[in-house]
């Protein structure tokens, strides 16, 4: 199953019509349509929403895994909560990686630095 199957399977078993989970997404009802036909990929906000909605982990959206919810214990929950990308010792001591190459030290400080730049722009 794609993402778009899985958001209409999602919305077809809350029996919810593609007007209601729009309005409850934000977005349009076209918007919607697209996405359950694959003619377009929601955003990562908006795929955030609908596992949020349907109580689903984004890995079952996207089609990673079969299982709708992923269980973190208390130990992973509260590192990924608090992780801080700009602390020097978390960019030593893990492997950070885009398309399966290995971000070096400078990559990561110039990844970090566009993030604050982005977000200084659109606050």
């Amino acid at each position: 199953m794609n993402i778009g199957s899985r958001i209409a399977f999602l919305r077809g078993q809350r029996h919810l019509t593609q007007e209601e989970l729009a309005s409850a997404l934000g977005i349009s009802r076209a918007a919607l349509s697209h996405y359950e036909k694959n003619r377009r990929e929601p955003d990562t906000e908006t795929l955030s929403k609908v596992a949020d909605l349907f109580h689903v982990s984004l890995d079952y959206l996207v089609g990673r895994t079969n299982e709708t919810s992923v269980t973190l214990d208390s130990d992973v929950r509260q590192f990924t909560d608090e992780l801080e990308l700009s602390d020097t010792e978390l960019l030593e001591r893990f492997s950070l990686t885009i398309d399966g190459r290995k971000l070096t030290a400078d990559e990561a400080r110039r990844f970090i630095a566009f993030v604050r730049a982005e977000r200084n722009m659109n606050p």
